[in-house]
């Protein structure tokens, strides 16, 4: 299934013999906590799923409950992702809202996952590709960048042209600013941690 990164921050890192689930998406970050004495959480940030559990859990209890955590989080996720019709049928509005004039719709929209990109469009095919670090953005970050690859599809460089149309959407500096500070908790969160790289049989 190819290779993945688990990330550590413990002296006791998680079983290398373990295949974690949803492996495509990226990152776990496993935390073991001296303050914690029963209670775990799992949590998504950074494009990461957190899982923090006490520092005393034994390896085995460590084994089955930290997938247990991860599945819960990418279910939960799951149920709160728009589907990619949904992205289509948004872009559709949103050019047609703030951009009539250009005509041309995506032949598809998909999620992928970028994480030195929020998007992409291939004008040659008309292709657009969303970063599924927006699955769960505000509205107005996810509308923003699905605007701004619309626009690809008539203009595939920044020029003037495509600066203007971009400037008719009322929240980009908003949205600018999440996505600014979403890169900013990623850079953040890779700094202290400990990479482990693993390979899945």
């Amino acid at each position: 299934m190819g290779e993945y990164f688990l990330f550590v921050e413990s002296d006791t890192p998680f079983d290398e013999g373990m295949t974690l689930p949803g492996i495509d998406e990226g990152e776990i970050l496993v935390i073991r906590s001296a303050r914690r004495k029963r209670n775990i959480s799992a949590y998504r940030q950074g494009g990461r799923i957190i899982v923090s559990i006490p520092a005393r859990m034994s390896k085995a209890d460590e084994r089955a409950i930290v997938p247990e955590m991860i599945a819960k989080i990418r279910s939960q996720e799951e149920s709160k992702t728009p589907t990619e019709q949904a992205l289509a049928k948004r872009i559709d509005e949103l050019l047609s809202e703030l951009a009539p004039q250009i005509t041309e719709r995506p032949v598809s929209v998909a999620w992928r996952t970028m994480r030195e990109r929020w998007g992409s469009c291939t004008g040659l095919d008309q292709t657009i590709r969303i970063s599924d670090r927006l699955k769960l953005a505000p509205d107005y970050a996810l509308d923003y960048v699905l605007f701004h690859e619309a626009i690809h599809l008539r203009h595939f460089d920044h020029g003037a042209e495509f600066t203007e149309l971009l400037s008719r959407f009322e929240g980009s500096e908003l949205a600018s600013a999440y996505l600014d500070g979403y890169e900013a908790a990623e850079r953040a969160l890779a700094e202290p941690v400990e990479l482990k790289k693993l390979r899945t049989k």
